[in-house]
């Protein structure tokens, strides 16, 4: 498979015994999906379809009434949150990969809730009613950053390509987002080499986390 920004992809022949090896746009990797556009959308996607599809396997708990809310939360938190985070230290969260997950937050609080879609009840209402406020991104984020703090402080080739600091020229038009631009922006850690930086000093680094988890999403 060929990873490139690029409209047509490059034809690769590689050959062994003889054989050649089919060219892929997509395989899965250790349960992540890795496509040639190098970027999140189809891994996204993919997660959030399991994730719901469990969700119903576990529907007559989740939606049951008679067991609280409190309690089918910790369960969602405990049997559905880590298929859909699986893998999530090293998404780029753009805003609309951000209002998919938090669409799909919402999508368990009105089913566990049994909230009709003709109800038209807003999303602070539906937060209210299941004593909880948005949470998935920020736990995203913290998981996000707590990988990303171990990553700097190895100084080891992941370092690079977590960082996307590589040597040459860049591409033109518009940037995609890197990791490190998101994790700085939700940690307000002013600017990415000042992150770099705050991952040396562990104790620094956590409390940082602490306080962007607490200031929310």
């Amino acid at each position: 498979m060929v990873v490139s920004r690029k409209q047509e992809l490059p034809i690769i022949n590689i050959y062994i015994k003889g054989t050649r090896l089919k060219q892929k746009d997509q395989f899965k990797y250790l349960g992540s999906l890795i496509s040639t556009e190098g970027r999140n959308n189809s891994k996204v996607a993919s997660r959030i379809a399991q994730a719901k599809t469990n969700f119903q396997k576990m529907k007559t708990v989740l939606t049951n009434k008679n067991i609280s809310i409190r309690t089918r939360r910790r369960a969602l938190e405990c049997y559905i949150e880590p298929i859909l985070m699986y893998g999530c230290e090293a998404w780029t969260i753009s805003k609309q990969t951000q209002r998919k997950l938090e669409a799909t937050e919402m999508w368990f609080l009105r089913r566990m809730l049994r909230i009709s879609w003709t109800a038209k009840k807003t999303n602070d209402t539906v937060l209210e009613e299941a004593h909880t406020t948005r949470l998935l991104i920020s736990k995203i984020r913290k998981r996000q950053a707590t990988f990303f703090g171990h990553v700097m402080r190895r100084e080891k080739l992941e370092n690079l390509v977590t960082t996307g600091m590589l040597e040459g020229k860049r591409s033109r038009g518009k940037q995609r987002e890197k990791l490190i631009e998101g994790l700085t922006d939700w940690l307000k850690a002013g600017k990415s080499l000042e992150a770099i930086e705050a991952t040396k000093d562990r104790k620094k680094w956590r409390t940082m986390i602490a306080n962007a988890v607490k200031q929310g999403t």
